[in-house]
């Protein structure tokens, strides 16, 4: 087995990027395998590590389809709807609480009142 280059925090040498930078650029990985990797270290706890790719075997993202765009609109409009009382919330209600905040905190409505 062999072992990836490692290069310091933000110098990589030409031609790698990592996933979000090929993202930014329109493409994405396509299968192929890490080639190198950054790390930079931190207080304290192990370093932080970003893989890297060649850009030059990178190949461009999938288009949205209209099945996934639909997919994506539904599973949005699930994660803003509240269980209890069936209200669009108007924004993504936390999985810590799993409802509406009206209706996970009733009597603190009430007390504001």
């Amino acid at each position: 087995m062999s072992t990836l280059p490692v290069y310091p925090w933000r110098l990589a040498p030409d031609g790698l990027a990592t996933r979000r930078q090929l993202r930014a650029a329109g493409l994405r990985p396509g299968g192929q395998d890490v080639v190198a990797q950054l790390e930079r270290p931190r207080y304290r706890r192990g370093p932080l590590v970003a893989f890297l790719y060649r850009v030059d075997r990178a190949l461009p993202v999938r288009p949205m389809t209209e099945a996934k765009q639909v997919a994506l609109t539904a599973a949005n409009t699930a994660r803003r709807t509240c269980p209890t009382c069936r209200r669009d919330a108007g924004y993504v209600i936390p999985a810590r609480l799993g409802e509406f905040i009206p209706c996970a905190f009733p009597d603190s409505e009430q007390r504001a009142a």
